[in-house]
Parts: C-alpha cells; sequence; structure tokens
C-alpha cells in the first residue's frame, strides 16, 4: 500500500508565499499522474494543479499565475509552490497520485493552508 506524506502547510500573511511537498513511500511503482486539490468545509474538493507523466500541467483558474507544480519522478515527490497567497486560498490541500497499472489513486492525509492576516 502505497502511502503519501504531505509537509509545507501553514498559516501565512496574505501575500506571502508557501511550497507544498507530497512524497510517496515508494519509488519503484510507475506513475502517471500527480496532482494537487484542496478542500473547504462544505465544499466540494476541487482540483489545484496536475502534472503528467510526460510533463504537461493543468492548473485550476483561480490560481494560474500564482501557483506552480513540479515533480522529482524518480522519488514520486510532487511539490506545489504557492505564490501571493489569498484568503480564498485557505483550505485542506491534498495531493493525489495516480498509479498506471492497476490503475489507482492513492491520497495524502491532507495539510492546512491558512492565509490570514
Amino acid at each position: 500500500q502505497v502511502q503519501l506524506v504531505e509537509s509545507g502547510g501553514g498559516l501565512v500573511q496574505p501575500g506571502g508565499s508557501l511550497r507544498l511537498s507530497c512524497a510517496a513511500s515508494e519509488s519503484n511503482i510507475d506513475i502517471n499522474m500527480m496532482a494537487w486539490y484542496r478542500q473547504v468545509p462544505g465544499k466540494d474538493r476541487e482540483l489545484v494543479a496536475a502534472i503528467t507523466r510526460g510533463g504537461t500541467t493543468t492548473y485550476a483558474d483561480s490560481v494560474k499565475g500564482r501557483f506552480t507544480i513540479s515533480r522529482d519522478s524518480a522519488k514520486i515527490t510532487v511539490y506545489l509552490q504557492m505564490n501571493s497567497l489569498k484568503p480564498e486560498d485557505t483550505a485542506v490541500y491534498y495531493c493525489k497520485v495516480r498509479r498506471t497499472w492497476p490503475v489507482t489513486d492513492y491520497w495524502g492525509p491532507g495539510t492546512q493552508v491558512t492565509v490570514s492576516s
């Protein structure tokens, strides 16, 4: 069972930056996609950013130009650099890794990001 461990969350002032990391417990599995989602109470979990094995990235409109997703494929680690943070970015952030075969999604436990003055 692959486990994911997230780190880097915390409290930051508006306009500040944070870098989230998510590392997998195994490095010898074939991954075709890594992503970050976020969720606030009472709302559905939403995709923030994703990166494919080929390096193609996708971003939610609300974070384009502010957030950058990157990965270290050899270590199955995914990062989310968050700049110019806004109060509306406050949420629990989850990483997800999709195994190629058998197709399996693994989720991290989540890390809280709070943007407040």
